[in-house]
Order: structure tokens, then sequence, then C-alpha cells
């Protein structure tokens, strides 16, 4: 076996608070900066709507707007579930011990 392959025997490190507070830190960053754009893309869309004659490019241009809304607000809402999951996840393994199974 050479130095670069891994080892088969050797366990997985486990995560640890950090690890938990890290993730939480930078998915609530995320969380933040998609509500931002979510705001913004809202306030865009309502100062600018649709104008066309034809009804059939009306209905494109609200079902692209509607849809474009819905997934910004979707990673939004995303993101700070996967926030507090992990916050929760952080302040768990503060309290629980290093040996003990956490399930």
């Amino acid at each position: 076996m050479t130095s670069n392959e891994p080892k088969a025997d050797a366990p997985d490190p486990r995560k640890g608070p950090l690890s938990f507070l890290s993730g939480a830190l930078t998915a609530g960053l995320i969380s933040w900066l998609a509500l931002g754009m979510s705001r913004r893309m809202v306030v865009y869309f309502a100062m600018h709507p649709p104008h066309y004659s034809s009804p059939i490019a009306q209905n494109i241009a609200v079902t692209l707007k509607t849809l474009l809304v819905g997934l910004a607000f979707l990673a939004t809402f995303s993101s700070g579930f996967v926030a507090l999951g992990l916050t929760l996840l952080f302040l768990r393994s503060l309290f629980t011990r290093q040996g003990a199974d956490p399930a």
C-alpha cells in the first residue's frame, strides 16, 4: 500500500461543534443574502409590471415572474431551515458527552 492511498480500516472523523457552527453561520449568511435578493425581486416586479398587448405574452410574463419570485423565496427558507437545524445540532453537541451515543 502506498502512502497516498487512504487506509481502509481508519474510521471517518466525527464532526465537531466548530463544524456545525461554521455551517450554521454560512447557511445563515446565504439565507440572509437570498432574502435580500427576494425582497429586491418583489419590489422590482411590483414597480415594473408587464404590459403586453397579447394575452399569451402577458400570461407567460406573469408565470415567469411568479416562478422566479417563488424560487428566490424557496432558496431563502431552505437555507434558513438548514441554518436552524445546524444551530440546534451545534447546541446539542455542546451539551452531550464525547463518548455518548448521539442517537
